[in-house]
C-alpha cells in the first residue's frame, strides 16, 4: 500500500522551488553543488509546510524536465533527502517527503509556541498581545454574574445569545449602519466565521479572490476547504489596493467570494480609504461576486491623527454584497474566541442552519464576558489599553530592527499588529529556519502568498517591547547573517527544531 497521502506535480514544485530566491554569491564565495541546492530548496518547502508531509513528488525525470536540469541533479538531491530523513521511496510506490524521527510535523499556519518553549525563544509567529488586566478578569466576573438563568436552558445558541447580537446590532447602528439583531450571528472567533462562510459559499473547487499577501491561517482555511485562490497583488507599500486590478480580477476569474482586510491589513498593515472601499463594493457587486471584510483590526488604530473610514458594508445599503466579520481577539485577548458575522437576515439564516452540522454554537460564558465589556464601557477601556501596549511594542521594535538591519525596508502603519519587512534580499524561508538556530521564530513571506509568493519578506508583529523587542532583533541579525553565510540548513551543520 502506497505511503503518500496527495502528490505534487513537477510543475506546481518547479514554481514554489523558483521562488526561492537567493542573493547572489559574493567574490571567492564557494556556491553549493546543484543537487545539493535542489535538496535544500525541497527540505525548506517541507519544513515551512508548503508541502505537506506524505505528498508525493514527481519522478526524476519529469522534475529534471521541469527544472531544466539533468536527471542525475534531481537523483542525487533525493538521495541526500532520503539520507537526511526528509524523503522515503519505494519501489512502485515512487517518493514521498517525510520528516526525520524526532522532529516535530511542520506547521501549515501560524501556531503559537507551547508555553514551555517561551522562555528561550522569542515567539515573533503569532500577532497575539497578552489579555488587558484587570479587564479579563473582570469581564469573567461579571459574566458569572450573569449566567445562572442560561445554566437551566439547553445553552446551545447557535445564532449567539440574543442579547449580544443585540449588542453587536445596536455598535454597528452607533457607527452609522442601522443593523438588526437578526443581522447578527455570533461564532467561534473570526476563523469560525470565515470556515462558516466558505462552506456555505465557496464550496470545493469554487474561485476565492484573496489579496496577495494575505492572513497566512485565512488563506490555509480556504486551501483545505478545496477552494481555488485567485490572488489580486497588493499595492506597494501602505498605498493598499489597486482597486482597477481588483475590478478586472472578479470580472474576469468570477469568483463566489472574494476577502480583503480593509482595516490595518494583516500582513502589510495598509488602511484602506472611503473611495477604495466603495469602488471595491461596486466591483464586486457587478461581478456577483460576495465580498468578505475582516474587521478584526479595525478598532486598532495606534496614530492620534488617524480618521478610520466608514466601516465597507456602508457602502452597502442593500445589503446584497458585503458578509462583515468581526472579533474580540485581536481588540481584546486572542483567548477570548467570539467572533461574528454581520450579514443580510437570509445570509444569517443559512449559515445558523448550516451551522447544526459543524460546532453548534458559542460558549455562552465568554460571549456573557464580552457582552459585559460592551455593555459597561470596559471594552472601550480594555482596548485603549490594548492601543497603548501596541503602540509602545511598535515603536520599540522598529527602533531595534532599523539598528540592527538598516537593509530591511519596512513602512510603519498607523494601525494594526503587524510589520511587513522586506528583508534585503535574504530569503524568508531561510530566515525563518535560521531563526529558529538561534532562537527567534518568525514566519516567512511566502505563508502569506499563493505558489510561493514573498520570498522575500518576513512579517514581524508588535508583540514584543523593551529589552526583548532589542534581543529579538539582534537574533534576527544573527539569523541573517547565518543565511549570508550560508549555514542556515543543510547537511553540513546540525539542526535544532522547537516545538
Amino acid at each position: 500500500m502506497a505511503q503518500w497521502t496527495s502528490a505534487v506535480g513537477a510543475a506546481q514544485l518547479a514554481r514554489l522551488l523558483n521562488s526561492q530566491q537567493e542573493r547572489p554569491a559574493g567574490p571567492g564565495t564557494r556556491r553549493a553543488p546543484a543537487y545539493r541546492a535542489l535538496a535544500d530548496g525541497i527540505r525548506l518547502l517541507v519544513l515551512e509546510g508548503r508541502v505537506p508531509v506524505a505528498a508525493r513528488l514527481p519522478a526524476e525525470r519529469e522534475l529534471a524536465l521541469s527544472l531544466s536540469v539533468s536527471r542525475t541533479t534531481v537523483a542525487a538531491a533525493y538521495e541526500a533527502l532520503r539520507a537526511e530523513g526528509f524523503l522515503e521511496s519505494r519501489r512502485g510506490a515512487g517518493s514521498w517527503t517525510a520528516v526525520p524521527a524526532g522532529n516535530p510535523l511542520p506547521a501549515r499556519g501560524l501556531e503559537p509556541l507551547p508555553p514551555e518553549a517561551l522562555g528561550s525563544v522569542i515567539d515573533l509567529g503569532t500577532a497575539a498581545l497578552p489579555a488587558p488586566e484587570p479587564w479579563l478578569t473582570r469581564a469573567v466576573q461579571g459574566a458569572l454574574e450573569e449566567l445562572p438563568p442560561y445554566a437551566h436552558t439547553h445553552g446551545d445558541y447557535p445564532a449567539g445569545l440574543p442579547v449580544l447580537r443585540a449588542m453587536i446590532a445596536e455598535r454597528y447602528t452607533a457607527r452609522g449602519i442601522p443593523t438588526m439583531p437578526e443581522q447578527i450571528m455570533v461564532t467561534t472567533g473570526a476563523m469560525g466565521a470565515i470556515d462558516a462562510i466558505c462552506h456555505l459559499f465557496g464550496g470545493r473547487g469554487e474561485r476565492i479572490a484573496v489579496e496577495s499577501p494575505s492572513y497566512a491561517n485565512i488563506l490555509q482555511l480556504m486551501r483545505e476547504a478545496g477552494a481555488r485562490l485567485v490572488p489580486v497583488a497588493m499595492a506597494e507599500g501602505l498605498s493598499g489596493w489597486d482597486v482597477d486590478r481588483w475590478r478586472q480580477v472578479l470580472r474576469e476569474a468570477a469568483p463566489r467570494i472574494a476577502y480583503v482586510v480593509a482595516d490595518f491589513h494583516n500582513p502589510t498593515g495598509a488602511l484602506a480609504d472611503e473611495d477604495q472601499r466603495r469602488r471595491l463594493v461596486d466591483a464586486a457587486r457587478s461581478a456577483g461576486t460576495v465580498l468578505v471584510a475582516d474587521e478584526t483590526m479595525s478598532e486598532l488604530w495606534l496614530d492620534a491623527d488617524v480618521e478610520m473610514p466608514r466601516p465597507v458594508c456602508g457602502f452597502d445599503p442593500a445589503g446584497s454584497t458585503v458578509i462583515t466579520v468581526g472579533s474580540a481577539s485581536k481588540a481584546f485577548w486572542a483567548g477570548m474566541r467570539i467572533g461574528w458575522v454581520r450579514a443580510a437576515p437570509d445570509v444569517i439564516r443559512s449559515l445558523v442552519a448550516a451551522r447544526a452540522y459543524a460546532d453548534l454554537g458559542t460558549p455562552v460564558l465568554e460571549q456573557l464576558a464580552v457582552n459585559w465589556l460592551f455593555s459597561t464601557g470596559g471594552w472601550e477601556q480594555a482596548v485603549d489599553l490594548r492601543r497603548a501596549q501596541a503602540r509602545e511594542n511598535r515603536e520599540a521594535l522598529v527602533t531595534a530592527v532599523r539598528r540592527e538591519l538598516p537593509e530591511w525596508e519596512f513602512e510603519v502603519p498607523q494601525g494594526g499588529l503587524t510589520l511587513w519587512v522586506r528583508t534585503g534580499g535574504l530569503s524568508g524561508s531561510r530566515l525563518a529556519e535560521a531563526g529558529e538556530r538561534v532562537g527567534v521564530r518568525v514566519p516567512s513571506g511566502p505563508r502569506f502568498g499563493v505558489d510561493g509568493a514573498f520570498e522575500g519578506y518576513v512579517r514581524l508583529p508588535f508583540t514584543v517591547g523593551g529589552a526583548v523587542a532589542d534581543e529579538a532583533a539582534v537574533r534576527l541579525a544573527a539569523a541573517a547573517r547565518l543565511v549570508e553565510a550560508g549555514v542556515s540548513g543543510g547537511s553540513e551543520s546540525p539542526r535544532t527544531f522547537v516545538a
